[in-house]
């Protein structure tokens, strides 16, 4: 069967560079070295079922969850394959308790924190996950090693951030401050080719992603929201569709091509970690830049712009509220006492 040709990944990145005469080259590079790591975490993953590579490792992250062998893989994978590209000063993962340095003599001028395997628990059941990354401009001095506040940075000064999506299909979805865009892998050819050019987040929304077992421990602004969005009402296209997979990259890939709204909020359960589950360097930060570019916007639970938070720590947890513009104002209603 013949197939169309398209835009590649690469070509795209190589002509959004001319756009810029004074670019170096070093964003560029430091894309496609992620490139090439997604695509050897897409195949391990599509063979998970055949190979010996499902499960536990035995091992327990820095946040105390158990370590699944596929979320090892794509941890050392994307450390191998970005400590001697030459493009990177210090890296960070969800995975790992500290800064991760790169190999000496190959220090660059960006930094990349980086989830994995978002999702990872839902490897055994074959439900889709992905990896998530968040690319900043180094603060030291160029020439040696980044430290941890290379990487404790707004992620307004993001230059680049997005994710791969491993599901029935591949796909790669990534913003350099110009807009959206998604690119789906043709394993035939093992190329990602152009297949939604400028993403934007529908107008209207369709769906609510929320994990309402958690419920009973919501904050009543989150509790009366999800109410107010599951009542009937034609004029404002309610009640929306619960769709919730528990794995954040899938719920955001959906609502970001479908429309809709995402919510993790600050819950009573625990008083050491009220601030709900995801991590701000990793998941929060990245998925507010490409919901931004694409007309959404992100906030947390008490208001504030995910963009504009300033991390203090590498493992910072973050209430979470992303999806289309109108409906996350709704909630910024609610928050202040206007519905």
């Amino acid at each position: 069967m013949s197939r169309p040709l398209g835009i590649t990944v690469s070509r795209h990145i190589m002509d959004s560079q001319r756009l810029h005469p004074q670019a170096t080259g070093d964003l560029t590079g430091l894309l496609n070295e992620l490139i090439v790591a997604a695509k050897t975490i897409s195949a391990e993953v599509n063979m998970a079922g055949l190979a010996d590579i499902l499960g536990m490792s035995g091992k327990t992250n820095i946040q105390g969850e158990h370590v699944q062998k596929l979320d090892e893989f794509s941890n050392n994978t994307i450390k191998r394959r970005m400590a001697r590209s030459g493009y990177l000063c210090v890296m960070t993962s969800e995975e790992e308790a500290d800064i991760i340095p790169v190999t000496p003599g190959y220090e660059g001028k960006y930094t990349l924190a980086f989830d994995p395997l978002d999702g990872s628990s839902n490897i055994d059941v074959n439900v889709n996950i992905g990896t998530i990354f968040s690319i900043h401009r180094r603060r030291s001095p160029d020439g040696g090693q980044g430290d941890e506040l290379d990487l404790l940075q707004k992620g307004r000064e993001q230059v680049a951030a997005g994710y791969m999506i491993y599901g029935s299909s591949t796909m790669l979805v990534f913003s350099t401050g110009e807009g959206v865009q998604g690119f789906t892998l043709d394993p035939s050819v093992g190329e990602f080719f152009l297949s939604h050019p400028d993403i934007r987040i529908p107008e209207k929304s369709k769906y609510v992603s929320v994990n309402e077992g958690n419920a009973r421990y919501w904050h009543d602004v989150t509790r009366r929201y999800v109410e107010y969005l599951k009542e009937e009402d034609n004029a404002s296209g309610r009640p929306y569709s619960a769709r919730y997979i528990g794995s954040l990259v899938a719920d955001f890939h959906r609502n970001l091509i479908a429309g809709g709204i995402f919510l993790y909020p600050s819950d009573t359960r625990n008083a050491t970690k009220p601030y709900g589950k995801l991590r701000l360097l990793y998941e929060a930060s990245p998925l507010a830049f490409l919901a931004e570019q694409a007309g959404g916007r992100a906030i947390t639970d008490d208001g504030l712009d995910i963009l504009d938070l300033e991390p203090t720590e590498l493992h910072q947890r973050v209430p979470l509220i992303i999806g289309n513009r109108a409906d996350v104002e709704i909630y910024e209603e609610f928050r202040l006492g206007r519905r």
